[in-house]
């Protein structure tokens, strides 16, 4: 055989072998699109779950593809069938649901009358799960910037199960590619913490000395799709190039890794030789990775950064309220959802004149205090898987309420003003605002039925008139039952003199 048969041959080898791994022949852009055609066509009409669902509608939105118009309307019917539980162990459902909404435009905290963050600020369901739970809830909270500085204390879970060495783990004690890649994801936010850019770089470290020649990353000993798309939308998430000289082996970035897995017309496989084909799982890990991917390279905000994605007060279903127009609380009412503190009623409105319990009075002003949920079982009638638990625990640990006597809390019961106006007094200490007044009576000489006021609320009703936060004038009018857009307003005051809006 002559020389030039010879290498004539080689080439066409190698051109062979070129089409039986169509992934080196494609651009990255040219994968992007083609898969993104490929989960619409096998997605027609995503449902409410972790593959066919919310991480296929976070790629098409957020690489700006048309989403499926039947999807919320889907998430609608689910969450009023299931009565707004998603599920009751695993709250990774609703941080999954509350990504893809807040990435649409859609209100999590109002699907079909039912609040999806909500559960996401209660902290010891969320950690049930281990490290998964407060990462993926940093990552919905951050997402659509829900004011909840039950933050923190996911970060600081986090921190406190770094492996020895650097990197997360689900469980075991040695460090996993995915879990640290995510990890990493949701503590992007927040590296002018010292302690979370050390964490942050020990990861870095390990993930770049655990990256294969080829640019691909292993669980498990397995290189494998997800562990690239992990990897590859952390360092998005953190702003370091897909080429940093720490994660180019051999000439091979993680891109690059990405793509030996891509199979074109058929999405993303999970290992490399194919296996048994496409996976639904691998193929949207794959798509939303090529997105973060190319938002990056556009000069866009990262794959999970939608604040302006994320509804406001002028476009959410429950902040513009048909029953409000005009009314002397709209703007306490408006700035209140707008902060996600208060809901409507799930219909278009938000009854104003409607009274308001004991429980749900507790849930709005710990959610205006933005204090994590912890129910602490002080009250025999406060059942620890009521909804309200949490916020009445975290009330009563704070010194917010004191129940009602023989450790009961009435949490049905209706509030009445003065027992609102002493909460609220309450609720200011722990803003700092100083509460007290010289003299109450000299308040109460003001108003026709000041002296009905009870002697438990005389100071706190005292201190509310005097700083502004009711402004009822005439009379007090104390145990009348409070009505849902004067306790709107009283929070709304409260916050305003706090500097806190």
């Amino acid at each position: 055989m002559n020389k030039r048969r010879f290498l004539a041959l080689c080439l066409a080898l190698v051109l062979c072998l070129g089409l039986t791994i169509p992934a080196f022949a494609a651009s990255v852009s040219d994968a992007l699109q083609d898969t993104a055609s490929y989960v619409l066509k096998t997605t027609p009409n995503p449902q409410v779950g972790s593959i066919g669902g919310e991480w296929a509608v976070l790629g098409l939105s957020r690489g700006g593809y048309p989403v499926p118009s039947g999807y919320y309307s889907n998430v609608v019917s689910y969450v009023k069938q299931c009565q707004g539980v998603l599920h009751s162990r695993k709250y990774t459902e609703y941080s999954r649901v509350v990504l893809a909404l807040t990435a649409i435009g859609k209100d999590p905290a109002n699907v079909g009358g039912y609040d999806l963050v909500e559960p996401l600020r209660d902290y010891d369901q969320v950690i049930w799960q281990g490290v998964n739970g407060p990462i993926f809830a940093l990552l919905a909270l951050d997402s659509g910037n829900y004011a909840y500085d039950v933050r923190q204390d996911y970060i600081d879970y986090i921190l406190s199960l770094e492996i020895s060495g650097g990197g997360w783990s689900l469980e075991g004690k040695q460090a996993d590619v995915d879990l640290t890649a995510m990890a990493l994801q949701a503590l992007a936010k927040y590296q002018d913490q010292k302690a979370v850019k050390s964490a942050t770089d020990r990861a870095l470290s390990w993930l770049s000395k655990n990256q294969n020649s080829d640019g691909t990353f292993s669980s498990y000993g397995v290189a494998n799709c997800e562990s690239c798309a992990q990897v590859i939308v952390a360092l998005c998430e953190l702003g370091i190039s897909l080429d940093d000289s720490r994660f180019v082996k051999n000439g091979s970035s993680p891109l690059d890794g990405l793509m030996h897995f891509y199979d074109k017309g058929s999405g993303f496989h999970h290992v490399a030789d194919g296996g048994s084909g496409a996976d639904g799982m691998s193929t949207e890990q794959g798509f939303y990775a090529l997105v973060a991917a190319n938002r990056i390279a556009n000069g866009q905000s990262s794959l999970y950064r939608m604040s302006s994605s994320a509804p406001s007060a002028s476009v959410a279903g429950n902040a513009v309220f048909s029953d409000i127009a005009g009314h002397a609380n709209q703007k306490a009412i408006e700035a209140l959802v707008e902060k996600q503190v208060i809901n409507g009623m799930g219909d278009g409105t938000f009854a104003p004149n409607k009274t308001m319990t004991r429980a749900e009075f507790c849930t709005i002003t710990v959610k205006a205090l933005a204090l994590a949920p912890r129910a602490n079982n002080s009250f025999t009638d406060v059942a620890s898987t009521a909804w309200y638990a949490g916020y009445v625990g975290t009330a009563s640990g704070k010194g917010i309420v004191n129940g009602i006597g023989n450790h009961k809390f009435n949490p049905e019961g209706t509030i009445t003003r003065q027992e609102a106006a002493t909460m609220v007094a309450r609720a200011a200490k722990v803003l700092n605002l100083d509460t007290g007044v010289g003299n109450a009576d000299e308040v109460m000489a003001l108003f026709s039925d000041g002296a009905a006021v009870a002697d438990w609320a005389r100071d706190a009703l005292a201190y509310c008139a005097a700083s502004g936060i009711v402004t009822w004038t005439g009379s007090l009018q104390p145990d009348k039952a409070i009505l849902r857009c004067e306790i709107a307003q009283m929070i709304y005051n409260m916050l305003a003199i706090a500097g806190k809006l």
